[in-house]
């Protein structure tokens, strides 16, 4: 349980860190987040609204709140990043970079295993 625990803690830091430090710029809209969210044809209202999304799927990952609601953040997270790679390809702003968002769902697909495997490891300890 000790290594699952480290695991799932090292990759859920990881994730939430990179996760909140793309939300920041598009909260405070930051003209490097307004022009990006511009050329994908999104209405500046939308920047910051996805920008507290992710901030709010972040502390729903990281505090103790029923798996249920950590389900959720997860699923909104994931619907973030592919909404983004989606959206790039389809604007024609892909590039070779694109692998860099493997950098990103990475750390968040290891994280929601090992949240499943805390989850199962806590259930097979109070039976």
């Amino acid at each position: 349980m000790k290594k699952t625990n480290t695991i799932y803690w090292i990759t859920t830091v990881i994730f939430s860190l990179m996760m909140l430090f793309s939300a920041v710029p598009d909260v405070i809209l930051l003209p490097d987040a307004v022009k990006i969210m511009t050329q994908l044809g999104y209405p500046l209202y939308f920047t910051q609204f996805i920008g507290i999304m992710k901030i709010l799927g972040v502390l729903a990952i990281l505090v103790p709140l029923p798996a249920r609601i950590k389900e959720w953040a997860y699923a909104g997270l994931a619907f973030d990043l592919i909404g983004a790679i989606y959206s790039i390809v389809a604007s024609g702003l892909a590039n070779g970079q694109m692998a860099f968002m493997i950098v990103f769902i990475l750390p968040g697909i290891v994280s929601y295993i090992y949240f499943h495997k805390r989850i199962q490891g806590l259930v097979n300890i109070n039976s």
